[in-house]
């Protein structure tokens, strides 16, 4: 995203009464971002990767924690579907747990983990 751009979705942003802020180029990389402050400490950076698609990775004391998923065809977002698409993301929905693997034909299920309880109902070995 340019400078500009970034500055003018930015400013749209706080006038709906988000915390955003303009996301300086980090070495190597020409592109700017912007950078949401959620109210739970955590920090959104949307958008400095210099990818074509909208992006954002959730952030708690520079760890990252969780990411919002490439919205699709947003490469040829303008400014306000920009501003709506961060203003309303969900950034409290899980990102990146798995599903369980399907079982393939011929293999054995896995077996449940070992609680607590039944380790030391086991005895020390």
């Amino acid at each position: 995203m340019e400078e500009e751009r970034a500055r003018r979705v930015v400013d749209t942003l706080r006038a709906r009464n988000v915390f955003a802020h303009v996301k300086l180029p980090q070495a190597g990389i020409t592109q700017y971002g912007i950078r949401v402050v959620l109210p739970d400490g955590r920090e959104a950076i949307w958008d400095n990767d210099g990818t074509a698609g909208l992006e954002a990775q959730i952030m708690r004391n520079g760890i990252l924690v969780g990411f919002v998923a490439s919205i699709p065809d947003s490469e040829n977002f303008g400014d306000g579907q920009i501003v709506e698409a961060i203003a309303t993301a969900d950034y409290d929905r899980p990102v990146g747990r798995s599903r369980p693997a399907r079982a393939r034909a011929g293999t054995p299920a896995p077996r449940p983990p070992v609680s607590l309880a039944q380790r030391l109902r086991g005895g020390w070995r």
